[in-house]
C-alpha cells in the first residue's frame, strides 16, 4: 500500500487504541494495522469496480437503449418503459423505483450491502444525468446485443464490488427465502410480466427485442460473475491416493488437499478401511489431461466433478509448474 495512507491507517489505529483506554501489545497492534489495511484496500477495489460498473450500464443505457426506446428486465425495464411513455427523467425513474428494494435489502441481507447499493444506485442516476454518451448504432439488433452487453457487464461489476444497481436481485433472494421458487424463477417470472405489458402497451416488436435484450444481458452477467475461465472441484477416492496426489503435483502443476475418510462400501461387522480423499480445483480445459493421469494410475479410482464458481487463492490461477504436454 502507498506509505501516505499506511500512515493514516496506523494513525487509525492508535487512535482506536486510545479510545479504548486499553494498552495493545505490539503483535496485536500490528494485527489490527493489517486488519484494516486489508479491509481498506478491499473496499477501494470494490469501489473501483462499481464505478466501472455504473459507467458501462450507464454506456449500455443512454448509447444504445435509450434513443431507440427499447427495454430491458426487471427494476430498469420498468424504468425505460415509464421514461418512454411519459418521458419522466430515468435517473429520477431509477432511484425511485430501486427505492423499496434497497430498504428490502437492509433488513433481509444487510446494512454495507444497502448502503453500497445505494451508492451504486446514485451513481448510476447520476452518470445517466450528466454523462453526454453518444448514440452508437440504429441497426436494432446491433442495439439490442450490444445494449444488452454493456448493462449487464455493468451489473455484474457491481455484483462483484458488493452491491445491485437493479433490484431484482434483492426482491427474488427475498421471495425465495419465503416460496419455494428459485432466485432464477422469480427473476423469470418477473421478467415475464415486464415483457407482457411492454407487448400490451408498446408494441409486440418492442416486447421482442426488450427480450433478446434481456438474453443479452443476463448472459453478460452470467459471464462476469462466473469469471472468465470455469474451475472445476474434483474429488478422487483411489486406492492409490498417493500416486494421484504426486502427479496432480508434478505433472499437472496444481495444489490439492487430501481428506481422511473410511470406505463405507463394507459388509456390516467387517471393519471400514481408512482412505485418503484427494481433492483439487482445476480449470476445464485440464479436465482432460487430468482424467488421463488418474487413468494410468488407477482406472478403478471414483471421480467426482463439480462446477467452482470462482476460486481465490492458493495455486488455481497461478501458471502450472510444469507444462502440461509433458
Amino acid at each position: 500500500m502507498v506509505p501516505f495512507f499506511k500512515r493514516i491507517i496506523i494513525e487509525v489505529v492508535s487512535l482506536r487504541n486510545k479510545n479504548r483506554k486499553q494498552p495493545a501489545s505490539s503483535e496485536s497492534f500490528n494485527k489490527s494495522v493489517t486488519n484494516l489495511e486489508v479491509e481498506v484496500t478491499h473496499e477501494i477495489s470494490e469501489l473501483f469496480i462499481l464505478i466501472l460498473g455504473v459507467l458501462s450500464a450507464s454506456f449500455g443505457l443512454k448509447g444504445f437503449l435509450m434513443p431507440s426506446g427499447f427495454l430491458d428486465g426487471g427494476v430498469t425495464g420498468i424504468s425505460l418503459m415509464i421514461n418512454s411513455l411519459f418521458g419522466v427523467s430515468l435517473s429520477l425513474l431509477l432511484v425511485c423505483f430501486n427505492l423499496p428494494f434497497l430498504i428490502l435489502a437492509y433488513f433481509s441481507i444487510g446494512k454495507r450491502f444497502a448502503i453500497k447499493s445505494v451508492l451504486g444506485i446514485v451513481l448510476l442516476a447520476v452518470a445517466v444525468a450528466l454523462i453526454p454518451f453518444p448514440q452508437i448504432t440504429d441497426d436494432k439488433i446491433l442495439i439490442a446485443a450490444f445494449g444488452g452487453l454493456f448493462l449487464g457487464l455493468g451489473i455484474g461489476l457491481a455484483i462483484r464490488g458488493g452491491a445491485i444497481i437493479d433490484g431484482t436481485e434483492v426482491l427474488a433472494i427475498y421471495i425465495s427465502r419465503k416460496t419455494s421458487l428459485t432466485v432464477g424463477n422469480v427473476i423469470m417470472l418477473f421478467n415475464v410480466i415486464i415483457f407482457m405489458t411492454a407487448a400490451y402497451i408498446l408494441s409486440t416488436e418492442t416486447a421482442l427485442y426488450a427480450i433478446l435484450t434481456y438474453f443479452s444481458a443476463s448472459k453478460t452477467v452470467d459471464f462476469v460473475i462466473d469469471g472468465i475461465e470455469e474451475f472445476m472441484g474434483i474429488t478422487i477416492i483411489s486406492e492409490k491416493s498417493e500416486e494421484v496426489r504426486l502427479a496432480i503435483i508434478e505433472k499437472m502443476g496444481r495444489g490439492c488437499t487430501i481428506f481422511k475418510a473410511e470406505n463405507g462400501f463394507t459388509k456390516e461387522g467387517d471393519p471400514r478401511r481408512p482412505v485418503d480423499v484427494v481433492y483439487t480445483v482445476i480449470t476445464r480445459l485440464e479436465m482432460s489431461k487430468l482424467k488421463t493421469e488418474i487413468e494410468k494410475i488407477d482406472s478403478q479410482a471414483f471421480i467426482i466433478m463439480t462446477s467452482v464458481k470462482d476460486a481465490k487463492g492458493g495455486m488455481i490461477k497461478k501458471k502450472p509448474i510444469k507444462k502440461f504436454d509433458k
